[in-house]
C-alpha cells in the first residue's frame, strides 16, 4: 500500500503543480474555484479527503481493490494538503514558497521509506545498516536538493513572482 500512496503522491503533487503554473501564465483558463470571490485553495480539497478517508478507515476495513483505490486516495490528499504547506504556516503569501517544496520533500522521503522498506517484524540487522545508510542518503539529497533551490529561486523566482502577481485573481 505504501507504493500506492507514494506514487498517487508524486503524480498529484506535479500534476497540481503544472496545473497551477499553466493557469497563472494563462496557459489553461482559469477554472480555480470561487466562493463570494474567495479562492478555495486545493489544500481544503486535501483537508476534505483526508478527513473522508479517515472516517472511512474508522468506521469500516476495506480490503482488496477497495483498500488499494483508499491508499491512492490518500495520497491524492496528501499531496494536495502538502502542495501548499507554505500557506499554512504563512497566511496570505503566495503559492510558489519554500516552505511547501520542503514539506513535499520530506514526505516524499518518508513516504519512500515506508514503502520500501521491509515490515518492522521482519527487520534484521542487515535492515537497520541499510535504513541508516539510505537516511544518509537522503540528508545529502536534501543538502544538494536544497542548493539547487537556492539556484533555481536566485534564477526562476523573479519570474514566478511575476506569473502570480499577474495571474487569474
Amino acid at each position: 500500500m505504501g507504493r500506492i500512496v507514494l506514487v498517487a503522491f508524486l503524480l498529484t503533487f506535479m500534476l497540481s503543480r503544472v496545473i497551477v503554473f499553466l493557469i497563472m501564465s494563462r496557459s489553461l483558463p482559469d477554472f480555480f474555484l470561487y466562493i463570494k470571490g474567495t479562492h478555495v485553495h486545493h489544500f481544503n480539497f486535501g483537508i476534505f479527503l483526508l478527513s473522508a478517508i479517515g472516517a472511512y478507515l474508522l468506521f469500516w476495513e476495506p480490503s482488496g481493490k477497495r483498500r488499494r483505490i483508499t491508499a491512492g486516495l490518500y495520497g491524492i490528499a496528501l499531496a494536495l494538503t502538502f502542495d501548499e504547506f507554505g500557506m499554512w504556516i504563512h497566511l496570505n503569501a503566495g503559492y510558489w514558497q519554500r516552505a511547501s517544496w520542503d514539506a513535499v520533500v520530506v514526505i516524499s522521503g518518508v513516504l519512500a521509506l515506508i514503502a520500501f522498506s521491509a515490515s518492522i517484524t521482519r527487520f534484521r540487522p542487515r535492515h537497520w545498516l541499510t535504513g541508516i545508510g539510505l537516511v544518509l542518503v537522503m540528508i545529502i539529497f536534501i543538502i544538494l536538493f536544497v542548493r539547487s533551490f537556492e539556484y533555481a529561486g536566485k534564477r526562476f523566482g523573479p519570474k514566478l513572482q511575476t506569473i502570480e502577481s499577474t495571474g487569474p485573481k
